[in-house]
């Protein structure tokens, strides 16, 4: 039965009202109050294990007694644990509910990866660049390579949150990000093309016009659009679920990066409708992920609240 860790710190005056919500709830297990053990800040430390279908509606609770800002509160993943009773009550208690996500744990996991230090903007770059040679020498591989590379996932799920969250703040500053990270790894790929055509460093076949990995970027289409919705999709559920290997796969299917590297490759070398196409691909990958990734996010928490709903109804 899968668990989280709950660490708190409440301050005296809150203490009675957390506890009882704790101790009056079946899905909390573990429970130990220690009372003025804490310091920095100064108050009672609670530890408990909650039952993850149960964990949205305690959390909620805690917050709404705002342990989170007169006192401390941490979530802590359990990644095993050995409990009779948690398996029974988790049957008895939850049902089809056992399986919910913590949407506590999930915007976390989506902030996390929205921060933006000069490392983000150095990934983009390097992504960049490693990309524009995988379109010069016609390889595939490379332009994968990119693909994991790039760090624009995060900014972009952060914007769809944003969006879900009516939160301008993390809108602006997710788009903000994307606007200055693509436009830096343009530039600077743009100029690094420019020193490959300089010194005729492409592939013989790229310079004869034999260019099927830019074609296949620079072309957007049907399932270009497909893909992206797809990914997008795969992408929120894989962030919801912890799931990293999907995730990958989400990095690894969605044009962004190599769409950048190749309007800076076929800009060096005049190719301008190649230009233009990749162009595109690149703001209808963007466009689409965070599209898609707002109306995931949204249909997750509709379809499991209807599940909790359905589950109390039976259980009355």
């Amino acid at each position: 039965m899968d668990m989280i860790h709950v660490r708190a710190v409440s301050p005296p005056d809150l203490t009675d009202r957390a506890v009882s919500l704790l101790a009056g709830d079946p899905c909390v297990l573990n429970l130990i109050v220690q009372p003025a053990a804490s310091r920095n800040p100064d108050g009672d430390a609670i530890a408990c294990d909650v039952l993850t279908g149960a964990a949205n509606e305690v959390l909620r609770g805690l917050r709404a007694l705002h342990l989170d800002r007169r006192g401390s509160l941490v979530i802590e993943p359990v990644d095993m644990a050995f409990s009779g009773r948690a398996a029974d009550v988790g049957a008895e208690q939850l049902g089809p509910l056992a399986r919910a996500p913590v949407w506590e744990q999930v915007e976390a996991r989506i902030r996390s990866e929205a921060t933006y230090p000069p490392s983000f903007y150095l990934y983009f770059v390097i992504a960049g660049i490693i990309g524009s040679v995988g379109i010069v020498t016609n390889s595939q591989i490379l332009i994968v390579a990119a693909m994991v590379v790039g760090p624009e996932y995060g900014a972009i799920v952060s914007v769809a949150l944003g969006i879900d969250q009516g939160d301008r703040t993390r809108i602006r500053r997710g788009l903000r990000a994307l606007v200055a990270g693509f436009l830096l790894t343009i530039v600077i790929t743009f100029l690094f093309s420019l020193l490959v055509r300089a010194f005729g460093l492409e592939s013989a076949a790229f310079h004869a016009g034999l260019r099927p990995v830019s074609h296949l970027i620079n072309t957007p289409n049907f399932f270009s659009f497909a893909v992206a919705a797809l990914a997008g999709v795969v992408g929120i559920v894989s962030l919801t679920e912890a799931r990293t290997s999907a995730l990958l796969g989400v990095f690894i299917s969605v044009t962004t990066i190599p769409a950048a590297a190749d309007l800076s490759v076929s800009t060096a070398f005049t190719s301008w409708h190649e230009a233009w196409g990749s162009l595109v691909q690149l703001l209808v990958n963007i466009a689409v992920l965070i599209v898609v990734g707002t109306v995931a996010l949204r249909c997750q928490r509709r379809i499991w609240r209807r599940v909790g709903l359905r589950h109390d109804r039976s259980n009355r």
